[in-house]
C-alpha cells in the first residue's frame, strides 16, 4: 500500500493531466488553480487554496509570509505555473516554501506548455539544513 502523500500526488496528476487536456494551455495560472481546487474537493479532498505559510529565521523570528497556491491535506504543497517551461527559479520557489513550511513533500505543476508537467519534490527533515538531501522525480 502506498503512503498516503504518494496516493494524493497520483490523484493530483491524474486530475491536473484531464484540466490540461481539457482546457490546453494558455490560460493565466488562476483558471488552472481554481480548476484544480474545485476538482479535488470533487474528489472529497481537503484542499487549501492560497495558504499563508510564516517564514521562520534560524532563531524563530517571524520574516514574511508567502501563499502556497493549493496545501492538500496538509501534506503535500502545489505550485503550479503556466510557464513555456519550468525553470531553476520555480524549483527554488518550492524548495523554499517546503523549508519554510517544514512540509516534506511539495510538487510543481506545469500547465502552460503543450505538455503537461509535474515534478515531485521531496525534502527531508535533515534539509531543512542542506540542499543535497533533496530528490526530484519526474511524473509524466
Amino acid at each position: 500500500m502506498k503512503d498516503r502523500v504518494f496516493q494524493l500526488t497520483d490523484i493530483v496528476r491524474e486530475t491536473a493531466f484531464a484540466i490540461h487536456c481539457y482546457h490546453g494551455p494558455g490560460h493565466l495560472e488562476k483558471v488552472y488553480e481554481n480548476a484544480l481546487y474545485h476538482r479535488l474537493r470533487k474528489h472529497g479532498l481537503a484542499v487549501q487554496q492560497q495558504k499563508p505559510l510564516t517564514v521562520f529565521d534560524e532563531d524563530g523570528t517571524i520574516i514574511g509570509e508567502y501563499f502556497a497556491d493549493l496545501v492538500i491535506e496538509g501534506i503535500l504543497i502545489l505550485e503550479l505555473k503556466a510557464a513555456k517551461s519550468l525553470t531553476d527559479e520555480h524549483y527554488a520557489q518550492i524548495l523554499g516554501y517546503l523549508r519554510s513550511a517544514r512540509i516534506e513533500h511539495g510538487a510543481l505543476l506545469n500547465f502552460g506548455a503543450a505538455q503537461f508537467k509535474i515534478r515531485k519534490l521531496a525534502m527531508s527533515e535533515s534539509r531543512h539544513q542542506a540542499e543535497s538531501n533533496v530528490r526530484r522525480d519526474e511524473l509524466e
